[in-house]
């Protein structure tokens, strides 16, 4: 008798630990676990996002700086597909996509090159709003990846 309730009891508690198992896999999505296979990491369309906190009053600026100092350095970059470029006027923000044939080409840009450039950027702002600093604040920055 005394076996009869272990048992019992071992069962119950597998039972229980069973439906356990069952709920949690059911709440996870195997879609996202498996949404970037390492084989197309670096060979797939990659898309890198910016935000940027762009005040009503100096948007205008913004875009033709935008056109005169990034377009150019943007169209003679290897791998580089496109860009989009979007502003919220309720949040005075602003969302680039930067469109890569692939992160290996996007990442095989040096820093020292997109900080020069940002530096002409900035140059270029301020002189047209004659202030001394940049007044569009990076909030974000991160990378889409096209799923197949």
């Amino acid at each position: 008798m005394k076996i009869y309730l272990i048992i019992k009891d071992k069962l119950k508690n597998l039972s229980f630990l069973l439906l356990a198992l069952i709920v949690f896999l059911s709440q996870t999505n195997f879609s996202i676990l498996n949404a970037l296979p390492m084989g197309t990491y670096n060979s797939g369309i990659v898309t890198e996002e910016l935000r940027l906190k762009i005040p009503s009053e100096f948007k205008k600026i913004w875009l033709q700086a935008e056109k005169e100092v990034w377009e150019p350095w943007l169209s003679i970059q290897d791998g580089f597909l496109g860009r989009q470029i979007f502003w919220d006027k309720d949040k005075e923000e602003a969302l680039i996509l930067v469109n890569w044939a692939n992160k290996k080409l996007w990442k095989s840009i040096s820093m020292n090159d997109v900080n020069e450039i940002q530096e002409k950027f900035e140059e270029n702002v301020k002189t047209s709003l004659n202030i001394n600093f940049n007044p569009f604040e990076l909030i974000y920055e991160g990378e889409l990846v096209k799923q197949g």
